[in-house]
């Protein structure tokens, strides 16, 4: 068994005091720069890793952080990016912790907007943004930057900010994937019913945007020839949804597919389910807990799945991490795409709930 390494056989090695070494571990300063590069030589020989729950002990501190994303309710997407940051913060229970959390309506510009305002000036050490709406967050970024407090993505990134880093899938990628199975199901040719969401003030979320580009994207670059028709699709008024839906079936003598840019096509399968509508090929994002029930019953044929609670989880011990022991940060942390089907959707959901 390897001898755990101690701050005293650091000092011994770089040559220092065992101040010094604490104080470059936890980046306080006043040291230098002769004995911070002895120090930094001998952490990197050593393999050393910091024990970041003795690190925030001896530190004798609380780290107040905000979490801001959209709306959460029971067994949506979003509840399951709020539980992985949760679970981080049960990883990191010797970690005085102040959480703060304030969500706005993902559809509402306005909604965003005044959250945005209120937790701008608020007193905070890190801020976890789930961005939609990409002037805001940038406004919001910007005072962060101002003020020198990190900040971590979930979700999705905005360009023309600088996050300490960002935990998304990637979409383009994503609807690139969706093209690709649902035209591997459907005749050639076939009609193509994509679902887009809209909001009070401002076009679609950049997610969707990605998506519906690699979508046709790879319908151009496959030379498919399928008829694609875009559809509104609103969260906040469910009955305008029932007259497009039925605008739709009653201008197309055929819908083979239907695709839904976001987590919502459980509400298209309920539609299709009360108008005893058959044959309809569906794929939509996210193991959301209805849409898993839909996809149970044969009324979705594919979920693609993000690994939301993942990206709660690595925000949170990201941003714990940086603060506490400045480790280094991978910016960039892209998630893994999973394919759900009515096959393997009990094995999936076994799995992921004891990944981390």
């Amino acid at each position: 068994m390897q001898k755990k390494v101690r701050i005293i056989d650091i000092a011994k090695m770089a040559g220092v005091s065992k101040g010094t070494v604490d104080r470059v571990l936890h980046n306080r300063g006043n040291v230098s720069e002769k004995a911070r590069v002895a120090i930094e030589k001998v952490l990197e020989k050593v393999n050393y890793k910091p024990n970041i729950h003795v690190s925030a002990i001896s530190l004798k501190r609380s780290y107040k952080i905000v979490v801001t994303t959209p709306e959460i309710s029971l067994g949506a997407y979003w509840e399951s990016i709020h539980n992985g940051i949760l679970h981080a913060l049960e990883e990191y229970e010797n970690v005085k912790i102040d959480l703060r959390v304030f969500t706005y309506n993902q559809y509402d510009i306005y909604s965003c907007r005044q959250t945005f305002e209120k937790i701008a000036g608020f007193e905070m050490d890190a801020l976890i943004i789930g961005p939609t709406f990409p002037e805001e967050t940038i406004s919001l970024c910007k005072k962060m930057d101002q003020r020198d407090i990190p900040y971590v993505f979930v979700d999705s990134t905005i360009d023309s900010t600088s996050p300490l880093a960002f935990f998304s899938a990637d979409h383009y990628v994503c609807g690139f994937m969706m093209a690709k199975l649902i035209t591997s199901i459907i005749p050639d040719q076939a009609n193509i019913a994509i679902f887009q969401a809209v909001r009070t003030g401002d076009k679609s979320a950049n997610t969707t945007i990605l998506r519906k580009k690699g979508f046709t994207d790879y319908l151009e670059k496959n030379r498919c020839s399928n008829l694609i028709l875009t559809i509104p699709f609103s969260v906040t008024s469910p009955e305008d949804n029932e007259m497009y839906l039925s605008r739709l079936f009653q201008s197309q003598r055929e819908v083979p597919a239907i695709v839904v840019l976001n987590s919502r096509g459980n509400f298209i399968a309920d539609y299709l389910e009360t108008n005893h509508i058959e044959g309809v090929k569906m794929i939509c994002m996210d193991l959301t807990a209805a849409n898993v029930e839909a996809l149970k019953k044969g009324q979705i044929d594919y979920l693609i799945g993000q690994e939301p609670e993942y990206q709660g989880f690595y925000a949170m011990k990201t941003l714990l991490e940086h603060l506490i022991i400045k480790g280094p940060v991978t910016k960039q942390n892209y998630v893994q795409l999973d394919i759900i089907t009515r096959e393997n959707v009990n094995f999936y959901k076994r799995f992921n709930n004891v990944m981390y």
